[in-house]
């Protein structure tokens, strides 16, 4: 049965999937693109930025760092590290692509997002079957989205100084809790104290580790040390 429906799904259905997180992606792009512009990149630059960066912490961090007269070597350091965390996003949905090509696994990993990453991982945690159709709409529909974001963002860069003061800047945020709360409202009741207690231990290795590495390795500790947890405890 599970076979038949994953069969089934589409890239259609992995476009209307990636509908909800869009708002995330258009406020984020738009900061982005306003403050590439503020940095001093052109609107060709930074439409180049959005096509071959596609990260958003990164782009803030590469404009920032532009700002500040860093040398290329430290931004690239920098935003290696930062884009760490996409080892584990991928070798996380590695398994479920396994009977792909290495061509198609190639294509799915590098358009893999924090929010793509977790419409799918909605998916395989409620045990609704993904495919390579359903996660090209997801993942494509995201991408076109972002530079089409970043672009409309550098063109208004101008007359717009501070996005901060719409709350552009805390849309991903809420996003993301919606995106908890969906999966938390699916956990059975005998599971929920486990969810809980993998999430207080998430967040208490963030703050032992961000005390002496940067937040960035803090997380990629902390995620792999709690996902360790939490496959051994699971029952």
């Amino acid at each position: 049965m599970e076979a038949i429906e994953e069969e089934r799904l589409s890239f259609k259905d992995g476009v209307k999937d990636c509908v909800p997180t869009l708002l995330g992606y258009i406020s984020i792009g738009f900061a982005a693109g306003m403050i590439g512009v503020a940095s001093g990149l052109s609107v060709v630059e930074i439409a180049f930025m959005s096509i071959f960066v596609y990260a958003g912490a990164a782009q803030f961090i590469i404009c920032g760092m532009l700002a500040a007269g860093s040398p290329a070597s430290a931004i690239i350091f920098t935003t290696f590290i930062v884009n760490l965390r996409h080892f584990l996003l991928s070798a996380t949905l590695a398994p479920h692509f396994s009977k792909y090509s290495m061509l198609k696994n190639a294509g799915i990993a590098t358009l893999v997002t924090d929010e793509s990453f977790g419409v799918a991982a909605g998916r395989i945690f409620n045990r609704q079957p993904i495919n390579d159709r359903w996660m090209n709409g997801l993942n494509l529909t995201a991408y076109t989205t972002w530079i089409a974001s970043c672009v409309v963002g550098a063109l208004l860069g101008k007359w717009v100084a501070d996005p901060e003061k719409f709350g552009l800047d805390f849309a991903l945020t809420a996003m993301f809790i919606a995106l908890l709360v969906l999966q938390l409202e699916s956990i059975k009741a005998s599971k929920l104290k486990h969810y809980l207690l993998l999430i207080f231990l998430m967040v208490a290795a963030m703050y032992i580790f961000s005390a002496f590495v940067s937040v960035d390795l803090a997380v990629i500790f902390s995620t792999v040390i709690v996902a360790t947890i939490g496959v051994v405890t699971s029952k």
